[in-house]
């Protein structure tokens, strides 16, 4: 069972390659302490008993559903051309924020692991990962009481209850790819194009992890046949397991249920934070850990704009509702490590009007004839030409369906999926038309989560109310003085 994730301290600067910061150790506890002439001592105390990994964190799923996740990776890339599969993980140490794990390394291990790789030979059928010894956050030469330690690579629990036996330490990674460059080896990388290697990174733009892999191997191993190797997981990860869909499930109702308390306090005088407040406390009181993404709650003029737009500025997204407007809600938690991402338009009212209501009426006909056409085999491509037909040609110039009208969710709310990919049984995605209207000043937005199954599709957020009347309904029947 998951549990909440401990927070990361300190570790590797995102501008350093990540080979180095493989070497990251920690900190020598021989360092003299600042306290050492002061008379106070850092350690007065009995000696902090040393934090084990697993005392505070665990897999979501079974070790046998990581076991065949690598297991089907490695089938597919023999199947392709064989070769490494390298899946680096997140970086160990934070400005403030909760560590997250990389979406690869936690979809092919479920470990918290920080600044390490996981190598899948699919030529040879080996799995190994390389971790650090010790964990550098847990460690502080002057705190020793506070940061008493946490072995990695010497916990004998981590290889036991992940299901990896070959655990190396984490220096002897680039002994590795100097031996795969001697043996003329194939290594592959989970990014989508390898052709266009990343910018220079500077202060303003660090590298990711995955980023800074791919350019130390190019610059330093050049004789390594680099290739992406994104097709193959994302082909994996376009396809939930019934665990997996048990879970985006469960986080699609925590924020199906939060719409419907913040709706409660939609009315004129009401902020935008104030809903915002409303709905991520039903989001943590619903057991969500964290957010998919920043809540995107907006009204009146505001809800004509994009995201991008709205967060460029640090207080724009703080505007009061008046009668007679829309406030939409584009929000999303994360349950577990998997997201929703739904959608939905309330009147500040609690009364469309004639031209809203065939506003929202008409985003809702085009919704429906997508989610009508999904099933196996068909295409997101297919599906948006779907979504063009059914605007009506007056309305296309303010329909937002190009890239736009959805995307897959999982691990994140921009899941990995190849393009062309044909959808299966265990495809989860979204279905959202947007309605920007400039002209008019007005802007609808509807957002469901449809999971494609053998006989067509299911929308797993079908219980919350989408229809104008329906939605009048929702707010005609709470009690809106709540609080106020």
């Amino acid at each position: 069972m998951c549990s909440t994730r401990p927070p990361a301290i300190l570790c590797w600067p995102g501008s350093l390659v990540l080979a180095a910061s493989l070497a990251c150790k920690t900190p020598s506890n021989d360092t003299p302490s600042p306290w050492a002439d002061s008379g106070l001592s850092a350690n007065s105390s009995a000696p902090t008993p040393v934090q084990r990994f697993f005392d505070w964190t665990d897999l979501c799923f079974e070790p046998e559903e990581y076991a065949q996740r690598r297991s089907r990776l490695m089938a597919r890339l023999a199947k392709d051309g064989g070769g490494v599969f390298l899946a680096p993980s997140a970086v160990g140490r934070s400005l403030g924020g909760t560590f997250r794990q990389l979406d690869d390394f936690e979809y092919l291990t479920g470990l918290e692991l920080p600044d390490s790789v996981l190598a899948l030979d699919a030529d040879r059928n080996r799995v190994t990962l390389f971790l650090p010894d010790h964990d550098a956050r847990f460690a502080s030469s002057s705190r020793r009481n506070d940061f008493p330690g946490r072995p990695l690579g010497a916990d004998p629990e981590i290889g036991r209850r992940s299901g990896l036996s070959d655990l190396r330490p984490a220096t002897e990674f680039e002994d590795q790819l100097i031996a795969w460059e001697a043996d003329q080896r194939q290594v592959r990388l989970p990014l989508r194009d390898l052709e266009s290697p990343p910018s220079e990174a500077g202060w303003v733009h660090p590298r990711t992890p995955l980023e800074s892999l791919a350019s130390h191997i190019s610059r330093t191993h050049p004789e390594l046949d680099l290739r992406s190797g994104f097709a193959q997981i994302a082909a994996l990860r376009s396809v939930k397991s019934a665990a997996e869909i048990r879970t985006v499930r469960a986080a699609c109702d925590i924020t199906c249920d939060a719409i419907r308390h913040a709706a409660r306090f939609v009315r004129d005088g009401v902020s935008e934070r104030d809903l915002e407040a409303e709905l991520e406390a039903a989001f943590k009181r619903g057991g969500a850990q964290r957010l998919a993404f920043d809540s995107i709650i907006k009204s009146g003029p505001n809800s004509l704009w994009p995201w991008r737009i709205l967060a460029a500025q640090y207080d724009r997204r703080n505007r009061v509702m008046r009668s007679g407007e829309l406030v939409i809600f584009d929000v999303g938690c994360e349950l577990d490590r998997y997201a929703s991402d739904i959608g939905r338009t309330f009147p500040v009212s609690g009364r469309f009007s004639a031209t809203q209501r065939a506003a929202l009426e008409m985003v809702n006909s085009v919704s429906d004839e997508i989610i009508a056409a999904i099933r196996p085999g068909i295409t997101l491509r297919q599906l948006q030409e779907v979504a063009v037909a059914a605007i009506p040609e007056h309305e296309r110039p303010h329909m937002q369906t190009g890239l736009f009208f959805g995307h897959p969710i999982g691990l994140n709310v921009g899941d990995a999926m190849p393009d062309d990919f044909e959808l299966q049984p265990g495809t989860i995605f979204t279905v959202e038309p947007w309605y920007y209207n400039h002209s008019s000043n007005l802007a609808v937005f509807v957002e469901d989560n449809i999971l494609v199954t053998r006989q067509g599709s299911e929308n797993l957020t079908a219980d919350l109310p989408r229809s104008p009347a329906d939605l009048e309904r929702l707010m005609e029947n709470s009690d809106r003085s709540a609080g106020h």
